[in-house]
């Protein structure tokens, strides 16, 4: 009788292993074998032995069936295997990856791992599985609009009802708590969490400023009123979104070459015509009815930031407006006003870009698009086809971490509702506006950067560092799914593939053509550039605006999460007290820091880009470049912890051992 030898591998996780019985069957191209009995509780593997009652083999395998049954005493356990291999009686070996929860006491079939499109998926078994799969896939994972305007969501209750193949770990579970106490315990400052006071001066804030800070933090805390460091977070801080080059003045920023005073000596008018004048404009902002925090009105303006690039390479702020509509209550703030009036115009500018970051850059341009890619592959994708296999580990987490933020932080009672000055109402307003200029082309960082006309601006990390990122990301994307779609016809009638791409414009872009968001892909560049932004965004486009925010958050002042003032409507009225009494109170202070440094902190189960622990793919070419792709990612991390040697502040936001897989922080 034919026997066929096999290892069943359970994943080296905490909790992963499973006292109830274990059943496996075989499904080949010629037969079927037995329903077949494994060792109870073997563990990390099991190894076994399948005859058939055939004659002959049962052929090549298409699939098997695995089945967790209980004892006479429930409950039953779960169970997390990882992979099943199988070795014929002519010695050829098949793999069928699993790397997901067992839970009840269903059938659940796993096809073998060769990657295959529908189009290829000839043998009627082949093709009944991964018509049923699909069938399962679309049950679980479904649509919902969370609210009207901004990108769609995935349809549960809670994170609990989640299927079990995207929740957390129980390690990640375990140390994770999505809540501002713990990062208040951990900062030793959950005795000021209720305290609604104004801050008696910046020394008093500064007292408060003491745990878990890095060089940077501290960097930032000494520097955060020069205008270099304030100029030089438009490039590397955490919301490099916003600058662009500016050729022609807005007509509501009317600055004229008399009121500014340019180092070099040099025009306003010609330095613009050199490209050494750059704006920041807020307008997302303007308009909207701020929040109120500990009862109290805040203040939330739309600012326009003119900046010059001066003969040193430096960028310096030269003209702020903090209203969008010129008017004689809102003046134009220069570096030679007095010292309080220029620091308070920086402030407003400051806080004004952490409500675009948190809510534009970073929710909605990194989690809610991520989701959306998400839910699209793995709702309409089967495991066996290229880019799911592909994918997959880039989704890791991404489902659970935006369910928690949907609930805890910017729901009505969540906490960017009692910290902010753009929570509440104004939320919303935000992401529609956001989602409705939101573009294709955006989201390629070589095609922003030229739209934004940053080329050749000096010194800005992010552009360079994230075209390395793009880069590498590409011709890893190229070299894996290369070697399955020969021709653009095989982007064409991959009917699957389709079916992903406009569930993403449909769920993500809201169906709006002129965002240039393809509906479908016609050919294999096209197919790999869109790959490569999916993991670019979910990846290195997050870490850009994620992780640095602790680090020049942490210190208020330099980072106001909302502001209780309105700003001045004349010259000359700011001193050291407004300036307090502008700031955010006590509680919104430390809740803020605690907040940024939970968002910020590195999971112990962290997994890095570049690094596959669960094996999707069997095949020797996608594999090989899966080695490539890691030995790439890691000979850039080399030149730029050199380079950053040189640096009087190390960007690292985008080095590769600190950017994980998928949104999962």
């Amino acid at each position: 009788m034919p026997e066929y030898k096999g290892v069943l591998t359970t994943e080296d996780r905490l909790l992963a292993k499973t006292w109830d019985r274990i059943y496996i069957k075989l499904v080949g191209t010629d037969g079927e074998s037995q329903r077949k009995a494994l060792s109870r509780g073997s563990y990390p593997e099991s190894v076994f032995k399948v005859k058939v009652d055939h004659n002959n083999s049962i052929g090549k395998l298409v699939l098997i069936e695995l089945e967790k049954k209980t004892g006479l005493l429930p409950p039953q356990d779960s169970w997390f295997p990882a992979k099943v291999e199988l070795k014929s009686p002519e010695g050829e070996t098949f793999h069928f990856p699993i790397h997901r929860w067992i839970t009840d006491d269903e059938v659940h079939q796993f096809r073998e791992a060769t990657a295959c499109l529908v189009f290829d998926d000839s043998h009627p078994l082949a093709s009944q599985s991964r018509t049923e799969e699909l069938k399962q896939r679309k049950k679980q994972y479904r649509w919902s609009i969370y609210a009207e305007g901004i990108p769609h969501c995935m349809k549960i209750d809670f994170f609990h009802g989640l299927p079990d193949e995207v929740q957390f770990s129980y390690t990640k579970q375990a140390e994770f708590g999505f809540t501002a106490i713990q990062g208040l315990i951990e900062l030793k400052l959950d005795g000021l969490a209720a305290r609604k006071e104004k801050w008696t001066s910046i020394d008093a804030i500064g007292k408060v400023f003491r745990h878990k800070q890095t060089a940077l933090s501290e960097y930032v805390q000494q520097n955060w009123k020069k205008d270099s460091l304030f100029g030089y977070q438009f490039l590397n801080g955490v919301n490099p979104m916003v600058i662009r080059r500016c050729s022609v003045l807005p007509e509501n920023f009317q600055v004229t070459d008399q009121m500014v005073f340019l180092r070099g000596g040099r025009s306003l008018t010609k330095e613009m015509q050199s490209g050494n004048i750059f704006l920041c404009d807020y307008k997302l902002l303007d308009g909207l009815k701020a929040n109120k925090v500990n009862g109290k009105q805040q203040y939330l303006m739309a600012p326009l930031v003119l900046l010059h690039k001066t003969p040193e390479d430096q960028l310096m702020p030269i003209a702020i407006q903090l209203k969008q509509e010129p008017s004689e209550d809102n003046p134009i703030f220069f570096p030679t006003d007095s010292e309080y009036d220029w620091l308070l115009a920086k402030m407003f500018v400051r806080s004004a870009d952490f409500q675009d970051h948190q809510l534009n850059s970073h929710l909605l341009r990194t989690h809610l698009l991520a989701e959306v890619f998400s839910v699209s592959l793995l709702g309409n994708l089967p495991m066996v086809h290229p880019l799911y296999k592909l994918l997959v580990p880039h989704t890791r987490y991404t489902l659970q971490i935006n369910a928690l933020a949907r609930n805890l932080l910017i729901s009505e009672s969540g906490i960017f509702n009692t910290i902010t000055s753009s929570g509440g109402e104004a939320l919303q307003k935000i992401l529609q506006r956001a989602t409705s200029s939101m573009t294709y082309t955006s989201l390629c960082i070589r095609d922003d950067i030229k739209e934004r006309g940053l080329e050749s601006v000096p010194d800005f990390y992010y552009r360079e560092d994230g075209f390395q990122m793009w880069d590498i990301i590409n011709r890893f994307v190229q070299g894996v799914l290369g070697y399955y779609y020969k021709e653009d016809s095989d982007v064409q009638r991959d009917t699957e593939l389709q079916t992903w791409v406009l569930g993403i414009f449909v769920h993500g872009f809201l169906s709006r053509p002129e965002s240039g968001m393809p509906q479908k892909l016609n050919t294999v560049a096209e197919l790999v550039k869109f790959v490569t932004m999916v993991i670019f965004t979910g990846s290195s486009q997050h870490a850009a605006v994620n992780n640095g925010q602790f680090e020049y958050g942490s210190w208020m002042p330099n980072t106001p999460t909302t502001l209780q003032r309105p700003p001045p409507k004349s010259k000359g009225t700011a001193d050291e007290s407004s300036l307090l009494e502008t700031l955010p109170d006590v509680n919104a202070t430390v809740n803020g820091m605690a907040v940024m440094y939970l968002l910020s902190k590195q999971s112990s189960d962290f997994v890095p880009l570049g690094h596959y622990p669960e094996e999707h793919f069997s095949e020797r070419v996608p594999r090989q470049h899966m080695e490539i792709f890691k030995g790439e990612l890691g000979l850039l991390s080399a030149l730029i912890e050199a380079r950053n040697l040189n640096l009087e502040i190390p960007c690292t936001f985008l080095d590769p051992p600190f950017l994980e897989n998928s949104v999962a922080i």
